[in-house]
């Protein structure tokens, strides 16, 4: 079985995917704060799951910080701990200060 009946070819480009950068570690957090829910709030999922260190880009000591910050946010109910919650809400609350 050849390359092209397998379906690839070897004269194009190949896909490389660009290397996420972890946002914490650009603007030089030291201390992520749980009740900075407008920044933390990027990091849930539709369905109120914390994202995953492969999909949003954070590195290991970034990703252990946010992750007590969600879940001290959902104590205070900053943040919603189920998709339920989303639905009945009606989308993750704007909080300003």
């Amino acid at each position: 079985m050849t390359q092209r009946a397998r379906g690839r070819r070897r004269d194009g480009p190949r896909y490389y995917p660009r290397r996420k950068v972890c946002s914490f570690c650009v603007d030089k957090v030291a201390y992520i704060d749980y009740k900075d829910v407008n920044r933390i709030r990027r990091y849930i999922s539709d369905r109120a799951r914390i994202e995953p260190r492969r999909k949003t880009g954070t590195c290991a000591k970034h990703q252990r910080g946010l992750a007590l910050a969600l879940k001290r946010a959902r104590h205070l109910a900053m943040l919603p701990f189920t998709g339920e919650h989303i639905y009945v809400m009606g989308g993750v609350p704007e909080y300003t200060h």
